[in-house]
């Protein structure tokens, strides 16, 4: 019987993009699951997180509760993304210490690495320095969550767990323009030009700048594998390993939603931290996770699954 089997697990961030693959995984093992709604519980409140913990009364959090979007939503809402992130998150772990909370599963970010992180990214590295910039107030607001955790099982012997994915994708993605992350974002820009028969898409950046992209559903099983085997202090990275320059990203992007036209790249735009990839050798050690789908399949799985969705 699965480890996880009749447990009662409160998901918050679990209607989301993530939070949907992780909360189908977990009762796939028999979990008895909670996804609390924001009509019901503003999280950022710190009475309703306490209402939410005695309504559905979890042995384990996952916490993937988050305020996030690509460069250009970070750089318009710094203050919003910190505050919010931060008192969800800082709540959120108190107050499940205090209802008595078996264990805390702590999702971060890859955004809270420092902007010149050697590559690959090691955790160790987390405080060699300081995150890019466009992103910073998110990104540290989520690294605080680490600290937290440490502290609380060094004080009170709380069992908080805390995980970096890198930049995911897949089906269910956000698809907004004001606030997607660069695949979502490419997979519309490409499609939109299709449809409308455009003879040329524009690009952020220099395309300099390389991503690791992890498939949303190995995230979400690797999530799944750390909140049933893993129980340590150390921060562990979730990843697939390798990474992708955007200047390759955009014509595969191209290729696969069928557009043909000119790709013009506006250099005035950001890039964003110039490279991003993880040394993921601590999740496979620890709980035996290693990515599964290979980036183009998981790419064109995206593909599909969007251009289902427009015509649905």
């Amino acid at each position: 019987m699965p480890a996880l089997h009749r447990v009662h697990i409160t998901v918050t961030g679990g209607a989301g993009f993530l939070g949907s693959h992780v909360v189908a995984r977990l009762q796939a093992q028999g979990a008895d699951v909670f996804v609390p709604r924001h009509r019901d519980y503003d999280l950022v409140d710190g009475d309703a997180v306490r209402r939410l913990y005695r309504d559905a009364r979890p042995q384990i959090v996952v916490d993937l509760a988050a305020q996030v979007g690509g460069i250009g939503a970070n750089r318009e809402n710094p203050g919003r993304f910190f505050y919010a992130n931060m008192m969800m998150g800082v709540q959120l772990m108190e107050e499940a210490r205090l209802a008595g909370v078996e264990k805390f599963v702590a999702v971060g970010t890859v955004c809270a690495y420092p902007k010149f992180t050697p590559v690959p990214f090691r955790e160790d590295d987390l405080w060699l320095g300081y995150p890019e910039e466009t992103n910073a107030p998110y990104g540290l607001a989520k690294k605080m969550l680490l600290v937290q955790a440490q502290a609380y099982r060094q004080q009170y012997g709380f069992n908080a767990i805390y995980l970096l994915p890198v930049n995911l994708y897949g089906p269910r993605d956000n698809f907004d323009p004001s606030s997607s992350h660069v695949i979502p974002a490419l997979i519309k820009k490409c499609c939109d030009a299709v449809d409308r028969g455009d003879a040329e898409i524009e690009v952020w950046g220099t395309g300099s700048a390389s991503r690791e992209f992890l498939y949303v559903d190995d995230c979400a099983r690797a999530i799944v594998l750390a909140t049933e085997r893993y129980d340590q202090p150390a921060p562990v990275n979730l990843g697939a390993g390798r990474e992708i320059s955007i200047k390759d990203l955009v014509p595969l992007t191209a290729d696969l939603t069928g557009f043909k036209g000119q790709i013009r790249w506006d250099a005035t735009k950001p890039d964003g931290q110039p490279r991003r990839c993880l040394d993921v050798s601590r999740a496979e050690r620890e709980f035996g996770f290693r990515a599964e789908t290979s980036f183009e399949e998981g790419l064109r799985r995206t593909v599909d699954w969007y251009r289902k969705q427009r015509t649905g």
